[in-house]
């Protein structure tokens, strides 16, 4: 099985989360928000918090506030 190529700000399936290192986990994230990422052993439940208290999901492909 082929797997799809991913993009910055594409939503990803729990399973695919599991399945990436966190280089690849961090080329998800939008440019603005890749300072902020703490690595996979950082996100609870496939998100992170950003220093404003927002959360930017990998299931979303965004914040979670939006």
């Amino acid at each position: 099985m082929e797997r799809r190529r991913l993009r910055a700000g594409q939503p990803i399936t729990p399973q695919e989360f599991d399945e990436l290192s966190d280089e690849d986990l961090e080329r998800l994230v939008p440019k603005r928000y890749r300072e902020f990422f703490p690595g996979k052993d950082g996100c609870a439940d496939g998100f992170f918090y950003l220093h404003d208290g927002t959360a930017y999901s990998f299931y979303r492909g965004g914040l979670l506030d939006e």
